[in-house]
């Protein structure tokens, strides 16, 4: 398979605590539960992404990736949740930067795995959508991501300073478009947190589509005590409580991805 039939979308916030890590894990595991194959791939040296699948084996990293150390195929771990991977993250992902120093082509070696990946998988088994979650900074990792992906997913909260540093990302995704990566387009908006107790949410939502418009999806991830707790247990929300309102949310969240990227193929 080749990597134009990849899709790869990083989930990209400078700001903490917006629920980028949530989405990737959650997302991924409804586009995988309606026939995707799905790689995760974990940028962020924290590493929550691999905790919240349950893995703990973490013998290659994305650190070992960047380096060339491993290959993407190598360093991938199979989770509990069938077609879905995951690249695990360790700390030394913080020695990035300096390990990668002044090098040529440093923005570029994560889209240059993601190339040797589709290069080397075989068509029955092949990745066909990769979701890289972020670090919560614009620093070398992020340019990474964002030169490698073909669109953008922004997890919002729904909080009183939303939109602030939404602007910069915008302006940077616009920078990396004309520097890094021509093809690169914000897939959308998704809120998170939403509580519909309060008038403030409702609020937030209502400003963000008026300035973002159809960029923002019509799916709202509300604030869920199950969403919450499922990572403290090493599963998915969608394993660990179906039925409550934050699985059922992030499954409509994966049908308006994949309809979008119906009309990104078909235009």
């Amino acid at each position: 398979m080749s990597r134009d039939q990849m899709r790869v979308i990083a989930l990209a916030n400078q700001k903490g605590g917006v629920g980028k890590t949530t989405t990737a894990i959650n997302l991924g595991t409804a586009l995988a539960a309606v026939g995707e194959r799905v790689l995760i791939i974990d940028l962020d040296p924290q590493g929550n992404a691999s905790t919240g699948l349950g893995v703990d084996g973490r013998e290659r990293s994305t650190f070992d990736v960047l380096t060339g150390d491993a290959t993407i195929l190598e360093a991938k771990i199979a989770t509990d949740v069938p077609r879905l991977s995951i690249v695990p993250a360790t700390i030394d992902l913080m020695s990035f930067e300096r390990e990668a120093g002044s090098a040529s082509g440093k923005h570029y070696r994560l889209r240059d795995c993601l190339t040797s990946l589709g290069a080397a998988e075989d068509r029955e088994n092949a990745t066909t959508y990769v979701l890289i979650d972020c670090p919560p900074s614009l620093n070398l990792l992020t340019l990474n991501a964002l030169a490698a992906a073909d669109a953008v997913l922004v997890p919002l909260q729904c909080e009183f300073f939303a939109l602030e540093g939404l602007a910069q990302l915008l302006s940077t995704v616009e920078e990396i478009r004309v520097r890094l990566n021509p093809k690169l387009r914000i897939h959308g908006v998704v809120l998170t947190m939403y509580d519909q107790r309060t008038s403030l949410s409702d609020q937030v939502v209502d400003d963000v589509r008026a300035v973002l418009g159809d960029k923002v999806y019509t799916t709202v991830i509300p604030r869920n005590v199950r969403v919450a707790e499922s990572p403290s247990h090493g599963k998915p929300v969608l394993l660990y409580d179906y039925k409550c309102t934050g699985s059922q949310a992030y499954i409509q969240l994966a049908s308006e991805v994949i309809e979008r990227e119906r009309r990104i193929r078909a235009a």
